[in-house]
């Protein structure tokens, strides 16, 4: 099976947001290579399509399990969003430089270059800054940061699961 992250709906910032989707029958008996066949990382593509699909719930349990890089980028994110900021910061380090860095910087960049809410990048993706956001978006009442910061997270949550789920050379 193979599943585009555009046809998933907007992913929230906190888990209490989360709406899950039906998920197809049969999903969580099948083995994630099964699922993925062509998947970089099967297990940690299902971890992303469970998040994406609104069982932050279920996608935690799956990631927490991944002894990858991309397992706990995606226990990262899951963290992020319980919100547990030091769990997720934790996981954070643990993930290092990921491949998908350069990519979600640049389109982070894009995005946050037409905007008034005065974030600025380093000159790489850095993750803590991000989650840093999060929670002051999560904190304050400013709906700009908010949804720039929904906007951002959708942005690496799609490439995360395109870069596990896909064996594509360049994003």
């Amino acid at each position: 099976m193979l599943w585009n992250p555009a046809d998933f709906p907007p992913l929230p910032l906190t888990a209490r947001e989360f709406q899950p989707a039906d998920l197809p029958a049969g999903l969580m008996s099948t083995p994630a290579e099964q699922l993925f066949p062509q998947a970089r990382d099967a297990e940690a593509a299902l971890a992303g399509f469970l998040l994406l699909s609104g069982h932050w719930d279920l996608s935690h349990q799956v990631s927490q399990e991944i002894p990858t890089r991309e397992g706990s980028y995606w226990h990262a994110i899951a963290h992020r969003i319980e919100p547990d900021y030091g769990n997720s910061g934790y996981w954070f380090r643990r993930v290092g430089d990921h491949p998908i860095f350069a990519t979600l910087h640049a389109k982070a960049s894009a995005l946050l270059s037409s905007s008034t809410i005065g974030w600025r990048l380093k000159n790489t993706w850095d993750p803590h800054l991000f989650l840093m956001w999060c929670e002051k978006a999560n904190t304050l009442s400013e709906t700009e940061k908010r949804q720039m910061a929904c906007q951002i997270q959708r942005l690496e949550c799609d490439l995360l699961f395109s870069w596990c789920a896909l064996k594509i050379k360049d994003l």
